[in-house]
């Protein structure tokens, strides 16, 4: 027989559990009552966003430019730049691609014969050819591509989107930067960070390799014990704010710490590949021999898995900082162009365009908006004395697919080598204008007030690119 007093206390304990879950559903209902609904100004094509990131300024005219110039002219100096000094030094002749270019698709676009699987994709895609930035450096020209501002400190477009529409779910974070295996690109954090934007638009960053951390429930722990204490400690955590009104701060890090809770649950199953049937994981290539490309692979996967599960927005990064990894330069091919991206190209290849068709198999293009993003392009020129190619900030090639996207199109034009964006020239700020308008998002609207001015993701620049525009 159970001892009265002991009775007791086990009915003023579950009572005080029950009271404190009611007591705090009461207190998240009113503020979610009290919060704005995200909500976008107009009908939106795209619902989410897939951010395929290459840092290391992949060569737009070995992989998506071609220019039968460069390789009529090979070996000649580069008319009105003979011995030009860029961002590594003095440059030598004009070098044509390693590799040929074909036709690829119904459209006949010409794509490097580097990229046999992505060029499958060739009438899905708008490339715009006309990109230029304002920096030189990776750390910089990464952050640009992300933010639009060569500074740290600046909102992320994921942030801004985050910010603008909300979750798509309850468990999972909005935005999500999946890394590469070799470590963060350039400028590291900053590339996803929230800056001034409330923390709880930061990007979450982890990867197939390194999983989000700390989601364990504690050995010894049932499952009612936890909830019990996660809603008594939801209880004071209102409570405490409720005292410090206007703290956004501290709103934000109790809404990362409720969210890290739920994710207990979702994010091990979504982030575990294991019961992807095998034809899958063949067509992405997660068991490639190659250990960089079978990680990327994996990283690719999970992009699909999380995209599946209503994540906002997931920035995908292929390759990192320009540093030797097993002889592999990444993208960043100063001394060796051809010996670089004959390693690194397949890494990128096969996975991307893996990912591409199983994203259109499933229905996904349909709400999701596809770019494809470095921090600038080369020049056609060699660097002197090496066979590789050095900065070129006047010149790259960005694309988009998906919802919204006019595909098997080129806007805009390098001149007739490469070296400077010379037909109807885009910026980030006309890049970033255009995702937001197909978001639903006026990009002169969407603004939020710090330190004193109104501010944007596109500054006060941009314009929609409506030519790409389904």
């Amino acid at each position: 027989m159970t001892p009265p007093d002991l009775a007791r206390r086990h009915f003023l304990g579950h009572m005080t559990t029950g009271l404190t879950g009611v007591a705090l559903s009461r207190l998240l209902a009113r503020d979610l009552a009290a919060a704005p609904a995200p909500r976008a100004h107009f009908a939106p094509k795209a619902r989410q966003v897939l951010q395929i990131f290459c840092p290391g300024a992949a060569s737009h005219i070995d992989l998506w430019d071609h220019k039968p110039l460069l390789e009529k002219f090979d070996g000649t100096p580069l008319p009105g730049g003979e011995g030009e000094v860029s961002f590594q030094g003095k440059n030598g002749n004009l070098m044509r691609s390693p590799w040929a270019f074909a036709p690829a698709g119904r459209s006949g676009k010409m794509i490097s014969t580097l990229l046999p699987h992505m060029a499958r994709h060739a009438d899905d895609i708008a490339f715009l050819h006309g990109m230029s930035s304002r920096t030189n450096t990776h750390g910089p020209g990464c952050v640009a591509m992300n933010t639009c501002f060569t500074r740290e400190g600046f909102p992320s477009a994921g942030s801004w989107v985050s910010h603008a529409l909300g979750s798509l779910n309850e468990n999972l974070p909005t935005y999500i930067a999946i890394q590469d295996i070799r470590g963060e690109p350039p400028n590291g954090k900053a590339n996803w960070g929230n800056g001034f934007l409330p923390a709880q638009h930061q990007g979450v960053a982890m990867s197939a390799q390194q999983a989000l951390r700390n989601l364990v429930r504690p050995g010894g722990s049932a499952p009612g014990e936890e909830q019990a204490v996660r809603e008594h400690l939801a209880f004071m955590n209102r409570a405490h704010a409720a005292e410090h009104a206007g703290n956004g701060e501290l709103l934000a890090r109790m809404e990362a710490y409720t969210l890290a809770a739920r994710m207990q649950l979702a994010a091990p199953e979504v982030s575990d590949l294991a019961g992807e049937p095998e034809h899958i994981h063949r067509l992405y290539g997660t068991g490639d021999a190659n250990p960089l490309k079978a990680a990327y692979a994996r990283n690719c996967l999970l992009a699909r898995r999380f995209l599946e599960k209503g994540v906002r927005y997931v920035s995908l990064y292929c390759a990192s900082r320009a540093s030797a990894v097993d002889g592999l330069l990444n993208w960043d091919a100063h001394k060796t162009l051809k010996a670089d991206y004959d390693r690194h190209a397949p890494v990128f290849d096969q996975p991307t365009a893996a990912l591409l068709t199983d994203l259109r198999q499933r229905g996904l293009l349909d709400e999701v908006l596809v770019l494809w993003c470095t921090e600038f392009g080369r020049m056609p020129t060699h660097q002197e004395g090496t066979s590789g190619r050095d900065h070129n900030p006047d010149a790259f090639t960005a694309w988009m697919m998906g919802a919204g996207v006019k595909g098997g199109v080129s806007h805009g034009a390098t001149d007739d080598f490469g070296r400077r964006a010379a037909v109807d020239v885009t910026s980030v700020y006309d890049f970033y204008a255009t995702v937001l308008h197909l978001l639903g998002l006026d990009h002169e609207r969407l603004t939020y007030y710090h330190n004193g001015a109104n501010r944007r993701l596109t500054d006060v620049h941009g314009h929609v690119i409506r030519p790409i525009l389904a």
